[in-house]
């Protein structure tokens, strides 16, 4: 099939976006390719047309978890079959998830990168058979980049192993990044295209204002349609949701600290239209595919172009008018200053941290190396008496440094195990014959489930035996009591991934030079940030498009300054 062919088969669309067709042309003739495409300007098709027209699997390497689960979702929906594996998971599904993506017809394995150094993966290297290796938010390899995780440099060693092209993919990479990226993934020949990233339908409007509630509402009241609010702050988020309801105005709010069940129904009923407004930490929006956004309100200084560009960009992907508001006070900078020196604590402090997590976990020294952790930092912080915010920035620069992964908010499942004998199960007397069905479905669906805790999906065994996941999780509870079942109830919690064993105080390489270098790129960074909300004469858009490399574009006028000329 031609690439046409396969979108219209699988997409339902007769053409291709700008320049969609020449990235999914160059990836087919098996070369590199670096895309960088603006937010909403059809990342995911660059690769997944192209995968459908070669025989294997394709390597999809991304660290968003809620992005991966959307996009397998929506390929199973489309009839196209796909994985996933990510931090959460035990080495049981991991192992069935790679065993199928070798054995089975999957086109597309959804992997985050810190699963590619593991030894699981590396035993399973020989016999997959990759179609490409695709690396989306690319900007994450390079170190000059604004999101540099160190786990994605494993991706330029899989290219010794796998002799496939790579289709590297982002939306917010500076020139000087996007030649890091070729670099880093080892490009037989630099090829990056790029589409414009201007765009017509966006107004960028900046108000500097004490009032932000006012103004906010004055947005949500002027412009119809479904909106985003993106807050720094928790609490925040709460209380203005609470006053946009007393308001009138169809309002939730969504933040990582919220179940993965509420997270879950709050988005659907956003993405439906039931809520109109969402007000958010930046947790949300990563991979929603909402096409009627009509404005993005941002209520603090974004901490980087980039991240504002990508955030902002949500709005408008249909084509249609929308607005891009950022609103913005003499504090906001004083605070934003203080963030950005926060983000950087001395290389001792950092070390002392390190030493920490292995006093806390109770790992001695020579030891420790792959171990995942499950990491509470409000508890860890608690039993050292220590900021939160400097721990927890010091944590980041603990992974920047190669020393740990640490993933955020990460949903690990529900596991069971029946501790009963398999023949002893049928002469015990339930107490409700709801459990029956339950656990026959438990011993089909779930091989090893008599010999260790298995990880289930909740909202599949719930459906099968026809009740609500409470109920299930009750069910569970009670066979627990009964001592027919180990339950370790599912929760969300963040993990660290130690990559080497505890080292001696005063062994650890923290890399002076690649901290001075990561502190002065954030520097400037936020020095951009402030001089795009201060400026008073050049066209917002412009402003960004240089800042990525697209130089001497012509004013918008649509933005706040154009309109003032």
């Amino acid at each position: 099939m031609t690439a046409k062919e396969v979108l219209k088969q699988y997409w339902g669309y007769d053409a291709f976006r700008p320049m969609q067709e020449e990235i999914i042309s160059a990836a087919a003739e098996g070369r590199d390719v670096l895309a960088i495409l603006p937010t909403g300007g059809g990342k995911s098709v660059c690769f997944q047309v192209p995968a459908m027209m070669k025989e294997g699997v394709a390597l999809v390497i991304t660290p968003l978890i809620a992005l991966m689960k959307d996009q397998v979702q929506n390929l199973e929906a489309r009839g196209i079959k796909a994985l996933c594996i990510h931090a959460g998971m035990s080495r049981f599904q991991v192992d069935t998830a790679l065993n199928n993506a070798a054995y089975g017809d999957f086109k597309f394995l959804y992997l985050s990168p810190e699963r590619l150094g593991t030894s699981l993966f590396q035993s399973y290297i020989d016999i997959l058979n990759v179609s490409y290796i695709v690396v989306d938010e690319a900007h994450c390899i390079s170190q000059w980049g604004y999101d540099f995780r160190p786990d994605y440099l494993h991706i330029g060693k899989l290219r010794e192993r796998f002799d496939a092209p790579v289709i590297a993919l982002t939306a917010t990479a500076t020139p000087e990044v996007a030649q890091d990226i070729m670099e880093k993934l080892r490009f037989k020949e630099k090829l990056m295209l790029r589409s414009s990233f201007e765009r017509p339908n966006l107004n960028y409007i900046v108000r500097r204002c004490e009032d932000k509630f006012g103004q906010l509402l004055g947005v949500c009241q002027g412009v119809k349609g479904s909106g985003i609010i993106y807050l720094r702050s928790r609490k925040k988020c709460e209380e203005y949701s609470a006053m946009m309801k007393a308001e009138g105005v169809s309002v939730s709010y969504y933040h990582a600290g919220l179940s993965n069940e509420v997270r879950s129904q709050r988005q659907a009923a956003w993405k439906k239209g039931d809520i109109r407004v969402m007000i958010c930490t930046n947790a949300f929006g990563m991979g929603i595919d909402k096409p009627d956004v009509r404005f993005v309100v941002h209520c603090d200084i974004p901490e980087s172009p980039e991240a504002y560009f990508q955030e902002a960009g949500r709005a408008g992907r249909d084509g249609k008018q929308s607005y891009a508001v950022l609103l913005w006070s003499p504090d906001d900078v004083r605070r934003l200053h203080q963030l950005d020196s926060l983000s950087f604590p001395s290389l001792e402090y950092i070390e002392d941290i390190y030493h920490k997590l292995h006093v806390f976990f109770q790992i001695p020294y020579e030891q420790g190396m792959g171990r995942q952790l499950r990491f509470d930092l409000m508890e860890f912080c608690k039993h050292f008496k220590l900021n939160q915010a400097s721990a927890r920035n010091a944590i980041i620069y603990l992974q920047r440094s190669e020393h740990l992964s640490y993933t955020e908010a990460v949903d690990i499942n529900t596991q069971v195990q029946i501790v009963v004998d398999r023949r002893a199960l049928y002469d015990i007397d339930l107490p409700d014959q709801r459990m029956v069905p339950l656990l026959e479905l438990l011993m089909r669906n779930y091989t090893g489930i008599f010999s260790y805790p298995v990880s289930i999906a909740e909202d599949y065994v719930a459906a099968n035996i026809g009740v609500s996941v409470p109920d299930l999780r009750q069910l569970l509870y009670r066979l627990s009591l009964e001592h027919v079942i180990r339950y370790v109830p599912g929760e969300k919690s963040d993990v660290i991934t130690l990559h080497h064993n505890h080292l001696q105080r005063g062994n650890v390489d923290l890399q002076p030079k690649r901290y001075e270098m990561l502190r002065e790129r954030s520097a400037g960074r936020t020095e951009t940030i402030i001089e795009y909300v201060s400026e008073t004469d050049t066209c917002r858009q412009a402003f960004l498009l240089d800042y990525f490399g697209q130089k001497n574009s012509d004013p918008c006028g649509r933005c706040d300054i154009c309109r003032g000329k």
